[in-house]
């Protein structure tokens, strides 16, 4: 059972952070349609294999940083000013999506999909941060604890939970493309409304610290 918690919110976690359209669940919707679902299968691989590297690193580092409120506090402050600013600028700012087609992708091989994969999701910068701020949360709550077992059954979790949103772009995608267009076009306050409801979370958080 102890080991059922880090695996769970590892899954959710990395559900949350796939499930909206963007480039790794899309180009694999897309690879699927264009050339089958074998290359997109490879494409899925490479990058889900990529992301184990980046929730392991980011959840050290989470650890390091769990030894030390003061910098932990220090993240929340900064994390809510950062969320703060991008929910004025996606639900205030930012143009509306087109939701327009990407071009035509040409047929490759399965090993060039799955190096593709690898380098689309390593030059996707936000899962380290993101899975730093996730860990060092669960922690404060203790869901979380920072051991070998736990720590590599997080990471487990992660993986199979991004394997699995990337999975069902590519087998659903046909059915839901009109939905995810729909999502295109208001992606803006869907990601507005979302990080304003982690900024005030973070906000009650650092309150608490200070007050509590």
């Amino acid at each position: 059972m102890a080991l059922l918690t880090p695996l769970f919110s590892g899954f959710i976690a990395a559900a949350i952070g796939t499930i909206p359209p963007g480039l790794l669940n899309m180009s694999a919707a897309k690879i699927n349609s264009k050339e089958g679902k074998k290359n997109a299968l490879w494409f899925v691989i490479g990058a889900v294999l990529v992301v184990f590297f980046q929730v392991y690193v980011a959840v050290l580092f989470a650890r390091v940083i769990d030894n030390r409120p003061d910098i932990v506090t220090l993240l929340r402050e900064i994390g809510f000013v950062a969320f703060s600013i991008l929910t004025i600028y996606f639900l205030f700012i930012a143009k509306k999506p087109t939701g327009k087609k990407a071009s035509k992708i040409k047929k490759s091989s399965k090993k060039s999909r799955f190096f593709l994969g690898m380098l689309l999701s390593g030059l996707n910068l936000f899962p380290i941060p993101y899975y730093v701020v996730v860990s060092v949360t669960l922690a404060s709550y203790q869901l979380f604890v920072f051991e070998n077992s736990i720590i590599f059954t997080f990471v487990l979790g992660s993986v199979l939970g991004s394997f699995a949103i990337l999975y069902c772009y590519i087998a659903f995608f046909g059915k839901i493309e009109q939905k995810t267009d729909y999502l295109m076009r208001n992606m803006n306050k869907i990601i507005g409304s979302i990080t304003g409801l982690v900024a005030l979370i973070t906000l009650f958080n650092i309150l608490n610290y200070y007050f509590g």
